[in-house]
């Protein structure tokens, strides 16, 4: 099987429950701890290409650092956005898989299942 890689949280109970479904499928990816080891601007751009989104779509618009950076503004370039989600990695959707050249946001959990 092909490398998987899990964007994980912790404290995020959809980023527990697919990681957790990944193992139980005999899978044990790389775990990248984003809120930590943030993925550069590329990486980030790439991941969202794979998932099919705008930038915006893969960005957490409930997070604080979304209104407080005034993220909603639609002049704002794609770059931008990805800029922020740099600075402030909570933006960042969650839980992502990477698997077999594609992406999958877990939610549901189950979704990750589809790129195996």
């Amino acid at each position: 099987m092909a490398a998987v890689t899990i964007y994980h949280n912790p404290r995020c109970s959809k980023s527990r429950q697919t990681l957790q479904l990944l193992q139980e499928n005999g899978v044990e990816p790389e775990v990248v701890l984003y809120l930590e080891d943030t993925p550069p601007l590329e990486t980030l751009a790439r991941i969202i290409v794979m998932l099919g989104v705008s930038v915006r779509e893969f960005m957490r618009t409930g997070e604080s650092a979304y209104k407080d950076n005034n993220l909603k503004d639609s002049s704002l370039s794609d770059r931008q956005l990805l800029e922020a989600m740099v600075e402030h990695p909570k933006l960042i959707q969650r839980p992502v898989v990477l698997a077999n050249g594609q992406a999958r946001i877990g939610r549901p959990p189950e979704s990750v299942l589809e790129i195996l």
